[in-house]
């Protein structure tokens, strides 16, 4: 009800939630390194985005939660930083270390289009289950 009346408001932009939770992570070993961001040019690194959402999630934590996000189409990126090393481990370009996008597209050769990761915040509660995959 309280989001219904926040539409009505001039002014007032509206937002939702969004909860994230992750699975079939190898261990609970390091941290969950998130992504949210609305610009394709900015995805899967967030890089060149203000806007966009970094957050570090513990590996044990399982899921995280966004509250407030403006309504529109958007696109999680994670890796599991099971080292801690803040970045994404690769040997010969290919990841060491977990990752895994919202909606779970198909992986070919790099990172997916933000189009194949994306999906609407609305102003009710969106929940993403992202699979974190691990290629070696």
């Amino acid at each position: 009800m309280a989001a219904a009346c926040l539409v009505l408001l001039p002014g007032v932009t509206p937002v939702g939630q969004l909860d994230v939770d992750f699975v079939g992570l190898r261990s609970n070993k390091g941290m969950l390194r998130v992504c949210v961001t609305r610009r394709p040019a900015s995805f899967p690194s967030c890089r060149d985005d203000p806007q966009a959402i970094k957050r570090n999630v513990p590996a044990t934590a399982g899921s995280t939660r966004f509250v407030a996000l403006p309504t529109g189409d958007y696109a999680v990126a994670v890796i599991h930083d099971a080292n801690g090393n803040a970045k994404l481990d690769t040997m010969l370009g290919i990841p060491r270390e977990g990752f895994g996008f919202s909606r779970n597209p198909a992986i070919r050769f790099g990172p997916p289009a933000f189009s194949s990761a994306q999906f609407p915040v609305t102003t009710g509660a969106e929940i993403q289950q992202i699979r974190i995959r691990y290629l070696l």
